[in-house]
C-alpha cells in the first residue's frame, strides 16, 4: 500500500494559556475554543496594536481517530508553518521540539499511537518574541504574530518509504521553436531519500509533462540505504523559462522484490539553467534582467493567518498587477502555495533563511544553521528558487558563522548559487552572488551605485535586493505631489539598473504595506513602503512596475489636474505612466500632444514616465487667431508656469519672457489671462482631459480625467467561488472610491459598513474606513450555499458582491 496523506486542518481547539495539563487525553477542553487552521492567536486591528497582542505561550489540542488498519504503518505527522517554538505531544507523549516559525517539520509518532481509539495531539506553541532563535534578539523591522498558521496533515505510509526527493536538471542542446525554449536531451537528477530496510528495493522514476496523462522515461536503480541517486532522461524537453513555464512531474516509486510500489510520490519539477555571472543574471543560457519586489507573507487582522488562496493571490498580483517576474521572500521561507504558485506562473524566487540584522549566540547560530538545511530540503525541487539566501538580512560580517551557512547549502544543493543580503557596501564576500540593498538613491542624485563602489569582487554576480522603503515612506492618502515623487523614485532606481550590464537587477522594498514594531513605520505599527496599499491596491508606484510589462494596457496619471492640490496652484510635473507605443492626449476633446517612451527622461526603462510639457496645444491659433510663431513662443511661456509658476527666478526664462513681450507688445496681464483660460481653468467651463494609449495603431486603453460628479466604489473580488476543502477558504474584496471615469478619490476616508448574509464571515470589523480613497475586506467560507456581502458607502449606495461557497 503506498502512502496515504490526510490534512487535519479542521477541528482544533485553542487556549491562549498553556497548561501542562492539556497535554494529557482527560483534559476537559469545556474552556478551549473552536479553532481551524490557518489560525492566529489573536485578533489583530488594522493599526494602532503592539507586538503584546500576539505574544503568548499557548495551547493546541486535537483529538485524531487511528483506524485499526493503519496499524503496521508509519504514522507521520508534518507542521508546515508554526510561529515561532512548538513542542509536540501525542498521549501525553512529548516528540519533538521545533525552533524555528517559518519552515516546516515533520514527526514520526508511530509508537505513541493508539490504533482503533481516539487519540490526542498536543502543541505548545510560544510566540514570545524573547525566544532564543532566528529572528529574535533585537528590533525587528515587521511584526511576527503567532499560531499554527499553516497547513497540518498525517501520513500513513508503509514501514519502507519515501521520505524525500531532492532533483536538479541538466541540459544539453538548448533551441527555439514556436517561441518556446527546449533542449534535445534533459536529465532529472534525484537523490531519493529513504526510510525503512531497503533490501531488495528498487526506485522506479518517471516523468510526464504536467498535465499530460502518461508517464514516460521509466528508470529503475537498485536501492540503497539511506538515499539512491537517479538520472531520469527526456528528448525534447520543454524548458522553464519566465515567459513559458513549462512544468513536469516527477513520478518517484519504492518497488518492493515482486515490482510493487511500495510508497509513491509525485513532485513537480522545471528543466531549466539559471546562473548568475559577472555580467549579469542568465536563465536558460540567455540574459535576463531581474525586476522583482520584497513581500511579507501578512495580512491585516490575522497576519500570517491565510489559506492557499490568498497566498496564490498575492502571486498573481506581483505577476499580472505590478507586472514583476521575480520576488524574495523577505525576511523567511513562504507558503508552498505561494512558490508552487510562482513556479506556475513564471516569477524568480529569492528565499532566505529567518533574521533581521541581529545575530545571536552559539546556540542560536547553529538553529540558523539548520533553518538553512530546513529551507533548502523543503524547496529544493521548485524550478523558480533561483537563489539561496545564507545570511541574516542586514547583519554585519561573521565569518565562521557565515563559512557554515554557505557550506550547508552547497552540500544540500550544488546546483543553486547562494546570496547574502547585506546593507553595507564591501565587506566579506563568502556567497556565490553579492546581494546587497542600496539605498543611496535620495532623490537627486543616481538610482543606484555602480557596482565598483559596492563588491568587493567583481568577478561573481551582483544583485541588488531592496532599495527606496524608508528612504521615502508614501501613503495612499499622501499629497499628489508625495505619491508621484515615490513613484518616481522608483523609477529612478529601474532606469539606473537598467543601464548598468553588470547589474542582475532588482527587488524594490516592496510589494504592499505591512505593520510593524515601534521602530519603525509611522507611529501607527505600519510600515508605508508598498508600492500597494495593505489590502494590495496599488499606489501610484504600483502602476510604474505594472508598465513594465506588455501583456495587458497599462494608462495611469500623476495628477487628478486639480491646481488647488499643489503649492501656488502650479500643477508641476505631471506624468503619463503607460506601457503603450504613445499616448495621445486631448483637453476638452481638442487634441494636445502625442508622447512616447523616447518623452520620458528614463531613457533607459522600456517603459519609461512620460512628463507633460505641452497643456494648450495648437488653441493659441485655433482660437486666438495668433500666428503661429507667437502662439509658439507664449504656449511656451504658459506651459513653463504650469510646471514652475509665474514667479520663476530662472534667467533663461525670465529672458524668454521678456523678448516675448517686447517683440509681441503683450502684457503681464494678459499671459495670466491665456495661463487661466487655457492651463489653469479658474472660472472656466470645467476641463476634461483624455488620454489615448495606442498600440499598433490601436487605442488600447482610455484614461478621462476630469472633476468629480458622482463618486463610488469600484470593488474587486478575487474570487466570487470559495472552495471548502482541507480547510475554509478566504476572498479579498478589494475597494476603490472613484470618480465616473474611474479615477481615484484618493482624499475620500469616508466609513463603509460591511454585512454578510449566508455561509460566510467577515474576518476584521463590520465598518471600516477606507484610506486614501482605498481598503479592503477579507470574507471567510462558513459552510456551503450562496452567500452575499452588502458593502454601503458614504455616498449612499449599497453594493452586493455574491459568493457561492461549494465543498470539494
Amino acid at each position: 500500500m503506498t502512502g496515504t496523506k490526510i490534512y487535519i486542518d479542521r477541528n482544533w481547539k485553542f487556549d491562549a494559556d498553556f497548561e501542562e495539563g492539556m497535554i494529557f487525553p482527560g483534559y476537559s477542553e469545556s474552556q478551549m475554543t473552536d479553532v481551524d487552521i490557518p489560525h492566529s492567536v489573536a485578533d489583530m486591528p488594522l493599526h494602532y496594536f503592539d507586538e503584546s497582542i500576539y505574544q503568548m505561550v499557548c495551547g493546541y489540542r486535537r483529538h485524531l481517530f487511528a483506524e485499526k488498519r493503519w496499524s503496521g504503518s508509519n504514522i507521520l505527522i508534518t507542521f508546515e508553518g508554526v510561529a515561532h517554538e512548538s513542542t509536540l505531544y501525542v498521549n501525553g507523549n512529548e516528540i519533538c521540539t521545533h525552533s524555528c516559525g517559518y519552515t516546516a517539520f515533520t514527526a514520526d509518532i508511530t509508537e505513541y499511537v493508539n490504533f482503533g481509539k481516539d487519540n490526542v495531539i498536543t502543541l505548545r506553541v510560544s510566540s514570545m518574541e524573547t525566544l532564543d532563535q532566528p529572528p529574535f534578539g533585537f528590533a525587528i523591522d515587521y511584526m511576527t504574530y503567532g499560531g499554527i498558521y499553516r497547513d497540518v496533515y498525517i501520513e500513513i505510509k508503509p514501514k519502507t518509504y519515501i521520505s524525500r526527493v531532492a532533483t536538479h536538471t541538466k541540459l544539453i542542446d538548448r533551441y527555439e521553436r514556436g517561441g518556446a525554449r527546449f533542449c534535445k536531451k534533459g536529465a532529472v537528477v534525484s537523490k531519493v531519500y529513504t526510510s525503512g530496510k531497503t533490501k531488495g528495493c528498487s526506485i522506479e522514476t518517471a516523468l510526464r509533462k504536467k498535465g499530460d496523462g502518461v508517464y514516460s522515461c521509466v528508470t529503475v536503480t537498485k536501492a540503497s540505504d539511506g538515499y539512491t541517486e537517479t538520472v531520469t532522461r527526456s528528448d525534447d524537453v520543454e524548458l522553464w523559462d519566465p515567459d513559458n513555464p513549462a512544468l513536469y512531474e516527477l513520478r518517484t516509486r519504492i518497488l518492493d522484490e515482486q515490482g510493487f510500489a511500495a510508497d509513491e510520490r509525485v513532485d513537480t519539477i522545471g528543466f531549466r539553467k539559471a546562473v548568475f555571472k559577472e555580467n549579469g543574471f542568465f536563465i536558460n543560457g540567455r540574459k535576463f534582467k531581474i525586476r522583482g519586489l520584497n513581500r511579507h507573507q501578512s495580512y491585516a487582522y490575522v497576519g500570517y493567518a491565510m489559506p492557499d488562496s490568498m497566498q496564490e493571490y498575492d502571486a498573481l498580483i506581483l505577476k499580472n498587477e505590478l507586472g514583476a517576474n521575480a520576488v524574495r521572500t523577505s525576511h523567511y521561507p513562504q507558503a508552498q502555495s505561494f512558490l508552487d504558485k510562482c513556479d506556475q506562473l513564471g516569477l524568480l524566487v529569492f528565499t532566505e533563511i529567518p533574521g533581521w540584522q541581529h545575530i545571536g549566540g552559539d546556540a542560536w547560530k547553529d538553529k540558523a544553521i539548520d533553518n538553512v538545511k530546513d529551507m533548502i530540503r523543503q524547496n529544493i525541487n521548485h524550478p523558480s528558487i533561483i537563489l539561496w539566501g545564507v545570511r541574516i538580512n542586514e547583519s554585519v560580517d561573521d565569518d565562521d558563522f557565515y563559512a557554515a551557512t554557505n557550506a550547508m547549502a552547497h552540500a544540500e544543493d550544488p546546483s543553486r548559487q547562494t546570496g547574502g543580503v547585506r546593507c553595507h557596501a564591501k565587506g566579506s564576500f563568502q556567497e556565490d552572488v553579492f546581494t546587497y540593498n542600496d539605498f543611496s538613491h535620495s532623490g537627486n542624485n543616481a538610482g543606484a551605485a555602480p557596482r565598483s563602489a559596492v563588491t568587493p569582487d567583481t568577478s561573481r554576480g551582483y544583485l541588488i535586493t531592496e532599495y527606496n522603503g524608508h528612504m521615502f515612506p508614501t501613503k495612499s492618502f499622501d499629497s499628489e505631489q508625495h505619491r508621484t515623487e515615490h513613484m518616481l523614485r522608483h523609477a529612478a532606481v529601474l532606469d539606473s539598473v537598467a543601464s548598468f550590464n553588470d547589474i542582475a537587477g532588482s527587488f524594490g522594498w516592496c510589494m504592499f504595506d505591512y505593520n510593524t514594531h515601534k521602530d519603525f513605520g509611522s507611529g501607527d505599527r505600519i510600515c508605508y513602503h508598498g508600492v500597494c496599499d495593505i489590502f494590495r491596491n496599488r499606489k501610484l508606484a504600483g502602476f510604474l512596475y505594472a508598465a513594465q510589462q506588455d501583456d495587458s494596457p497599462v494608462l495611469a496619471l500623476s495628477s487628478s489636474m486639480n491646481i488647488g492640490e499643489h503649492p501656488a496652484c502650479i500643477l508641476g510635473d505631471v506624468y503619463i505612466i503607460s506601457n503603450a507605443d504613445s499616448v495621445r492626449m486631448y483637453r476638452n476633446d481638442e487634441f494636445i500632444k502625442e508622447y512616447s517612451a523616447k518623452d520620458s527622461p528614463y531613457k533607459n526603462l522600456l517603459h519609461g514616465p512620460m512628463l507633460i510639457d505641452d497643456y494648450v496645444g495648437n488653441a493659441l491659433e485655433v482660437h486666438e487667431n495668433m500666428p503661429h510663431k507667437k502662439a509658439e513662443r507664449i504656449s511656451g511661456l504658459l506651459n513653463h508656469i504650469a510646471r514652475f509658476g509665474q514667479n520663476d527666478t530662472d534667467i533663461g526664462f525670465l529672458a524668454r519672457a521678456g523678448m516675448t513681450a517686447a517683440q509681441y507688445h503683450i502684457k503681464k496681464d494678459e499671459i495670466r489671462v491665456l495661463y487661466e483660460k487655457y492651463v489653469g481653468n479658474w472660472g472656466q467651463k470645467s476641463v476634461s482631459y483624455k488620454f489615448e494609449a495606442v498600440k499598433g495603431g490601436d487605442v488600447i486603453k482610455e484614461l478621462i480625467v476630469a472633476a468629480s460628479t458622482r463618486p463610488h466604489l469600484d470593488i474587486t473580488v478575487s474570487s466570487d467561488t470559495l472552495v471548502e476543502n482541507k480547510t475554509y477558504d478566504v476572498a479579498l474584496v478589494r475597494l476603490r472610491a472613484v470618480d465616473e471615469n474611474r479615477g481615484i478619490l484618493p482624499f475620500c476616508n469616508d466609513p463603509v459598513t460591511l454585512k454578510t448574509k449566508g455561509p460566510i464571515e467577515l474576518i476584521g470589523p463590520k465598518t471600516i474606513s477606507l484610506s486614501g480613497g482605498m481598503g479592503g475586506v477579507y470574507v471567510r467560507s462558513a459552510g456551503e450555499g450562496e452567500a452575499s456581502l452588502k458593502i454601503t458607502d458614504a455616498f449612499g449606495e449599497a453594493n452586493v458582491v455574491r459568493f457561492n461557497v461549494i465543498r470539494k
